[in-house]
């Protein structure tokens, strides 16, 4: 799996080119965002980790390029700029995922992972579809009757899992591996809470009910009422 990193702070950028290499990944490390931009243009990479704030080229109009372009490689925005618009503009643009500086290596090793494995899935759908419910990999937007849903990265990776195990019920422990890349921690309300916060928005305002609880077991999506 082939990773270009885009990141002007040199000491941050050998840190995570290191640290992947040591985790199996092929990794090119440039400094300047025209570069890098003419890099992911030219050469097929699996994943791209972008700096907001870069030289020649930010990371804003870098992703808004690539995506004009047609050009779909995952992109994790890795960057100091934490404000909530900052997140919802890089996600509107079509980036996968944000995480803030500073940051663990374990968690971003974790996303990139989760990235890397959405992308090569062996699907050929680019949208799926129940009720009146449409969500649209490519675009990465998620829709109801017609009207645009915003969803985290996290929520949009859940959802996409339900939607592809529908009628199916699905553990915490299987939510949470496929999710959050962790073990599941009966301590923890994330799950609860995660499902709470997808179905306030893809659920409450609209008919059918999608998202049901399976009381002592899991949860699952169908069009068909079930314990909730």
């Amino acid at each position: 799996m082939k990773i270009l990193i885009v990141e002007d702070e040199i000491k941050t950028g050998k840190y995570l080119k290191q640290g992947l290499n040591e985790a199996g990944f092929v990794v090119d490390l440039l400094h300047d965002g025209l570069d890098g931009y003419h890099q992911a243009m030219t050469e097929s990479y699996d994943l791209l980790i972008l700096d907001v704030m870069l030289p020649g080229l930010d990371g804003w109009r870098i992703l808004k390029s690539l995506r004009e372009a047609n050009n779909n490689v995952s992109v994790l925005f890795l960057t100091a700029r934490d404000s909530v618009d900052d997140r919802v503009k890089g996600l509107e643009l079509g980036a996968d995922d944000y995480l803030v500086k500073p940051f663990a290596f374990a968690e971003l090793l974790a996303r990139v992972r989760t990235l890397i494995r959405r992308g090569t899935s062996s699907t050929s759908e680019l949208i799926l579809t129940i009720a009146n419910l449409d969500m649209d990999l490519t675009r990465h937007r998620v829709s109801r009757s017609g009207q645009r849903i915003h969803l985290t990265a996290k929520e949009f990776l859940l959802l996409e899992l339900l939607i592809r195990h529908q009628g199916e019920v699905l553990p915490r422990s299987l939510i949470a591996s496929q999710v959050w890349d962790m073990n599941f921690d009966s301590d923890t309300n994330i799950i609860d809470v995660a499902i709470r916060r997808l179905r306030s928005k893809i659920d409450d305002d609209f008919e059918p009910k999608l998202i049901h609880t399976v009381r002592g077991m899991g949860y699952m999506l169908d069009i068909t009422g079930h314990n909730s």
